[in-house]
């Protein structure tokens, strides 16, 4: 019988740790599966311990000499020139111990969950250690040494004939997954993002479509910066449900970076707490229609650790698990736990109160243009239903 869904989880995921005070720090993890914890929402039969990926695993999309250079990285056996060729050693993603086999456990958790999935163990699995989106075949980037949302989408292919929906709602570009996909028909990205004329990795525009064969199966919908939760949510749930119909997915990935919050403090985004209860909802509906509820949810960017990212990233949990989003109060427990070592006071709820930012003088000016992004990213899919 097939369960409803899993956690994957380890204390393995805080090895990818580049420094102290680096913005991308897997605690963001431990928070959240403490706070499900502390609330009575994630149980021990819930969970299931990853597995570290194999070097094969791993090539299936990373070139054999980027991989070798990680791994002589690890142990200061890589030059500077070499470095700065594979896009480590840098100020966004420095290099430290052991970080091969630190990135190949997060790339292990992505795969046990996808396996879970495929196998028909659980419906729903979700990996909050994953979601490193801007990993290249030959370059690391923006924090992502191994991307394990392109090395999961190439397991599912490699073992099934699914057709695979990847679903990015981080506030950057989902860049190094569309790029390695760009010309596969069986791979449709779709990625909602703050524009890159404001933000790394200044691409995702609209007319980014696909290339060859996989012409028509990369969709990418730019908000402006200043997007509040309305906006931004009316274009996910439009694009969302347009390209799921177009595409008809067999399993949908989901990459839930939780940046886009206005406590960020690397984007320019306003969503509060409201976007991140509807997003996974919307995918676990999409899910149902029309994958047979195959789904593995991934974490993603997310760098105010304390405020923001458990309580966005445990209701992705809460609608795998089919709990339904919580509201109230936050427990005690996970409070009193926490808050010593917070530099910031912790919210007590699960919801945002109102008024956590100042009115957007430029709010209509801002959903006009997001609207146009929309219209214009799915024209495509427009003008296919014209001639059909």
């Amino acid at each position: 019988m097939t369960n409803q869904a899993t956690f994957i989880y380890s204390q393995d995921f805080q090895k990818y740790k580049f420094r102290e005070n680096h913005p991308f720090n897997q605690k963001r993890v431990e928070l959240t599966y403490d706070l499900l914890k502390s609330s009575g929402l994630l149980n021990d039969e819930d969970i299931i311990k990853p597995r570290m990926a194999t070097d094969d695993e791993i090539l299936s999309v990373h070139h054999p000499s980027y991989v070798d250079a990680i791994k002589r990285a690890s142990y200061n056996g890589l030059s500077d020139a070499e470095a700065s060729e594979y896009g480590i050693g840098t100020e966004d993603t420095p290099i430290f111990a052991n970080m091969h086999e630190a990135s190949a456990w997060l790339v292990g958790g992505t795969l046990t969950a996808v396996e879970e999935v495929i196998n028909g163990q659980n419906q729903h699995a979700v990996n909050l250690g994953g979601g490193l989106h801007h990993g290249f075949t030959r370059k690391a980037s923006g924090f992502c040494i191994y991307n394990d949302a392109a090395i999961a989408i190439k397991h599912i292919r490699e073992h099934t004939d699914y057709k695979v929906l990847y679903v990015d709602t981080d506030a950057h570009h989902g860049d190094g997954v569309q790029w390695i996909f760009y010309d596969d028909p069986n791979v449709c990205t779709l990625s909602i993002h703050e524009t890159g004329r404001y933000l790394f990795p200044g691409t995702g525009n609209v007319n980014e479509r696909g290339r060859m064969e996989g012409y028509g199966y990369s969709f990418n919908v730019p908000v402006d910066a200043f997007s509040e939760d309305e906006s931004f949510l009316e274009v996910y749930q439009d694009v969302l449900k347009d390209v799921a119909e177009y595409f008809k997915p067999d399993i949908i990935v989901t990459q839930n970076g939780a940046d886009a919050h206005v406590y960020d403090p690397l984007t320019h985004l306003c969503s509060t707490m409201k976007t991140f209860e509807e997003i996974p909802k919307l995918a676990h509906e999409i899910a149902h229609q029309y994958c047979e509820g195959r789904w593995i949810a991934l974490g993603g960017g997310g760098y105010d650790i304390w405020r923001v990212v458990p309580r966005a990233w445990a209701q992705i949990w809460n609608v795998a698990s089919d709990q339904g989003i919580k509201e109230g109060a936050l427990p005690e427990e996970w409070l009193q736990t926490w808050q010593n070592e917070s530099p910031v006071t912790l919210p007590t709820t699960w919801q945002d109160p109102p008024g956590i930012y100042k009115n957007i003088p430029r709010k209509q000016e801002i959903t006009e243009k997001n609207r146009l992004s929309l219209q214009k990213s799915v024209q495509f899919i427009t003008n296919q239903q014209k001639y059909m």
